[in-house]
């Protein structure tokens, strides 16, 4: 062997990995792997059990590993796997957040009593409108690829949120939002819809990735470095022009608002919540939201806090706007999927808010809120997925006219959620926009706190018609009917409802973990 190549082998050193700290998301990775090995050898009408349990299953084990790591866990956070990943007390609520909501989740993926075989296509190879296709919709089989794509996204989220360097997020990015991409195309009913769905989120994603990849090369090259650390340091003093420094930051944050729903990058997100099987709607809803905001507040402020001057102005205009588009658009939709979508896209504003504190409070009000806006969306998801006609999902509005007439229960249960996503007290919605809108008074944006309160009320408009619509509408003869939920999907619409009231009435254990300690800075 060449004697220099020897000693420059001597010389390497394998990076320090704290395995109590990344278990977690070990185990999540693993059983994702174990779920391909499934669909390769087991026997296809064996998979949909064995998948449901190894799913389940990896999630609680994981959620075990977290909790007895936050228990012994460092004061500070750790950095780990070679300085990649920073696990710190953001990351490690963001993935309680994202476990807790994955277990949700998949249990509404895994239901097969609502719609007879689940909500996925037996036959993903099947071209739509075919015999064959008409054919499947019938049948009791299901894509169980599925199960695997759902835990390699989640791992791909977990590890977005700990990212300690700008590759490591950009390959997280990639392994959260590929899976997705398919997972979109996979509806039993209306075929071409869900594929329509899944072109345009894996194009304009593709773009979006595009965006996040050539930011990061401009600040490679301002920095030096990837690490968010080194960042902070070349942007708090140095003699460079910054030109490479806001150029990269705001194609970083392209492709980072794109992946929050945040207007005007928001333009995938209406078809895709519409078109995508509603498991995988809720899904991407709640724990992408979650994901993606994890990554905003760790880039904004631990590598470009020094320079909050001058990029907040162009933050407060893109809150703005989202808001702006979320509630006035949201007034006019028709389906209640593309409702709730506008609605998210408001709610990405209101999120930005807190983001843009870049205090204590501002991180811990925006985590809380990342918590209870993803239960209260997933458990309104649920209660969509119920209401059916000959077609699938009647998501039409004049569908759910009278509905409190044909089942009080379910409408109740809607309208407490639709009321928890308009903020009103004694619901999670109220407490968590409370103490983003504190957090950002406490850092001088009380004009942006009008202006956010202004578009709550109008998006508090469409929320109380729908209310308005099943209450004190009647139902049509030949309306839909209200499908029996199965044990998967009341579990799931349960847990949502049960977490949103209790974040309401007592939200003080969830507030004071999220405010349990900041970023971990180590590079």
């Amino acid at each position: 062997m060449n004697p220099f190549l020897a000693q420059q082998m001597q010389t390497v050193e394998a990076p320090g990995i704290d395995w109590g700290a990344i278990l977690p998301m070990v185990i999540v990775f693993g059983a994702a792997c174990v779920g391909v090995l499934i669909e390769a050898f087991v026997p296809k009408h064996q998979r949909w059990s064995g998948q449901v349990v190894l799913t389940l299953g990896s999630i609680a084990a994981a959620g075990i590993a977290l909790g007895a790591y936050v228990s012994g866990r460092p004061e500070h956070g750790v950095v780990t796997m070679g300085t990649t990943l920073s696990i710190d007390t953001p990351a490690l609520f963001l993935w309680g957040t994202l476990l807790a909501l994955s277990v949700a989740a998949v249990l509404m993926i895994a239901d097969r009593s609502v719609e007879p075989g689940g909500s996925f296509v037996a036959q993903a190879g099947i071209a739509p409108g075919t015999v064959q296709d008409r054919a499947q919709v019938q049948s009791t089989g299901m894509q169980t690829e599925v199960f695997p794509l759902a835990l390699f996204a989640l791992g791909g989220m977990m590890a977005f949120t700990a990212a300690n360097d700008l590759l490591t997020m950009f390959i997280a990015l990639e392994v959260l939002s590929l899976p997705l991409y398919l997972m979109c195309g996979l509806a039993r009913r209306r075929r071409l819809l869900s594929q329509e769905a899944a072109v345009k989120y894996f194009l304009l994603g593709a773009f979006a990735s595009a965006f996040f990849l050539y930011g990061l090369a401009l600040l490679y090259g301002y920095a030096g470095s990837v690490k968010l650390a080194d960042i902070a340091t070349a942007a708090a003093g140095t003699d460079r022009s910054d030109t490479l420094l806001f150029a990269g930051l705001g194609l970083l944050m392209v492709g980072l608002l794109f992946k929050g729903s945040v207007g005007p990058f928001h333009t995938w997100t209406p078809d895709v919540y519409q078109g995508a099987p509603t498991p995988v709607t809720a899904f991407m809803a709640a724990c992408t939201k979650v994901a993606a905001f994890g990554g905003i507040l760790r880039v904004l402020t631990v590598a470009f806090e020094a320079t909050s001057w001058e990029w907040r102005g162009v933050m407060w205009a893109v809150a703005i706007i989202s808001m702006a588009i979320g509630a006035v658009l949201g007034l006019t939709q028709t389906d209640l999927k593309r409702m709730i979508a506008y609605s998210s896209i408001a709610h990405a504003g209101f999120l930005l808010i807190g983001t843009m504190a870049l205090t204590d409070e501002g991180l811990s009000g925006t985590l809380f809120y990342l918590l209870a806006y993803g239960f209260t969306t997933l458990a309104a998801f649920g209660v969509i997925s119920l209401v059916r006609d000959s077609t699938g999902e009647a998501t039409h509005l004049s569908a759910w006219a009278g509905l409190a007439k044909r089942s009080p229960l379910l409408a109740g249960v809607f309208t407490f959620l639709l009321l928890a996503l308009a903020g009103i007290p004694l619901t999670s919605g109220f407490v968590g926009k409370f103490v983003v809108f504190s957090a950002a008074l406490s850092d001088g944006m009380a004009p942006l706190v009008v202006i956010a309160l202004v578009f709550s009320a109008v998006a508090a408009f469409f929320y109380l018609r729908v209310v308005v619509l099943m209450y004190f509408s009647e139902p049509a003869s030949d309306g839909p009917t209200v499908s029996v939920p199965g044990a998967f999907t009341t579990a799931s619409i349960a847990l949502g409802v049960i977490v949103t009231l209790l974040l309401g009435l007592l939200p003080t254990f969830a507030l004071d973990w999220a405010g349990a300690g900041g970023f971990a800075l180590g590079g």
